[in-house]
């Protein structure tokens, strides 16, 4: 940044970014033009995580952001003795019937453009970096089942430490 140029300071609008329809910042073009700031929840089937897809569809009502639900599977991992498959993943058309159907029954969505997106990984970090693709303005996680998580590490306390937008832990 040249010294003639000035950052906008907190709160200012960045007087070089275009300008469209009044006072909104020129958006993205492309595919991710309908995605700006979305709000995402992580969603597992666990009754923790029901209830943070109800509350992230209601904050994205709110706000009238885009819903993102992304849902995680470990690898396909396969036991050594044996040779059976273990946590096979689903079909990617089969499990986004299952997450939207799931999203119907806790909410009604009307009016709030909702997306599914698969990954393969560890949970967190996958939440993480989906938020940080798509700008998200919060991650919303169902609070860990087990109290052993609460010793021992979870998935929310390694986002509240890593995610680069605020995380929202729902009981």
């Amino acid at each position: 940044m040249d010294q003639a140029e000035s950052s906008p300071l907190g709160g200012q609008p960045d007087p070089r970014q275009r300008r469209v329809q009044g006072n909104e910042p020129a958006r993205r073009s492309g595919t991710d033009a309908k995605l700006d700031h979305p709000v995402v929840v992580g969603y597992d089937g666990s009754p923790s995580s029901r209830n943070a897809l109800a509350y992230a569809a209601g904050v994205s009502r709110r706000l009238s952001r885009p819903l993102v639900i992304v849902h995680v599977t470990p690898g396909v991992y396969c036991e050594p003795l044996t040779g059976q498959v273990i946590g096979a993943p689903r079909a990617r058309a089969e499990t986004e019937r299952w997450v939207r159907a799931e999203l119907a029954e806790v909410c009604d969505c009307a009016g709030v453009e909702v997306r599914v997106i698969m990954r393969h990984g560890n949970a967190a970090r996958e939440l993480s970096t989906a938020a940080d693709e798509l700008s998200a303005d919060a991650l919303v996680i169902g609070a860990p089942r087990q109290r052993w998580h609460h010793v021992a590490g979870s998935v929310p306390g390694w986002l509240a430490r890593h995610a680069r937008c605020p995380v929202i832990v729902v009981p």
